[in-house]
């Protein structure tokens, strides 16, 4: 808080420790880990960005889900977490690949908490799989759906030095967390 007024949703998230909008390290493509041989280094960066999603969710309540990735803490490695809503556990994502998608797709409005000043229409595949890689060097493809997908999507995009605003149509552009009504509500599919 400021002079009695709560702070700006973007300097929250910085006070937390968010890397925000305008910083070079967000456009940069994350270096994978070496698995196995760097399993203890990737660990680390996985239980940091499980306890920063802890005290983010803390201020901000998330009914569509969030995900944190390495370069959002100004980290150059390829990891994130997926925190899905409702409580389910937490999804790590070493080594992030998107090997496969839906032709179909919808467009919703995605935030992003190094610019949680705006919302921004972004088209989505309808799903999506994923190739990860276990501490133990073992790869796995998985695949995520509808919301999840969404999720899953835009923190790999993170690690490959994209913001959800590359993804949205021509022509459109995000719109002020004042103007956004679907704060604390899951996406409708």
């Amino acid at each position: 808080m400021t002079d009695g007024q709560p702070a700006i949703p973007s300097q929250q998230m910085r006070g937390l420790g968010v890397v925000q909008s305008g910083d070079a390290r967000l456009r940069r493509r994350a270096r994978p880990f070496e698995l196995p041989a760097e399993a203890m280094a990737a660990n680390r960066l996985v239980a940091r960005l499980l306890t920063t999603t802890d005290r983010i969710s803390e201020v901000h309540v998330f009914g569509k889900g969030m995900g944190l990735a390495a370069p959002q803490l100004g980290v150059d490695r390829a990891a994130a977490v997926v925190r899905p809503p409702a409580g389910a556990a937490s999804i790590t994502l070493l080594n992030p690949v998107i090997v496969a998608e839906s032709d179909e797709a919808d467009e919703q409005y995605e935030g992003c908490l190094s610019f949680f000043d705006v919302r921004g229409l972004v088209p989505r595949p309808l799903w999506l799989d994923v190739e990860t890689q276990l501490v133990t060097g073992q790869r796995i493809v998985t695949r995520f759906e509808f919301a999840l997908a969404r999720l899953v999507a835009h923190e790999v995009d993170h690690v490959h030095g994209l913001l959800y605003t590359d993804r949205m149509r021509p022509g459109v552009t995000p719109i002020g967390i004042e103007e956004y009504r679907g704060t604390g509500s899951a996406w409708s599919y």
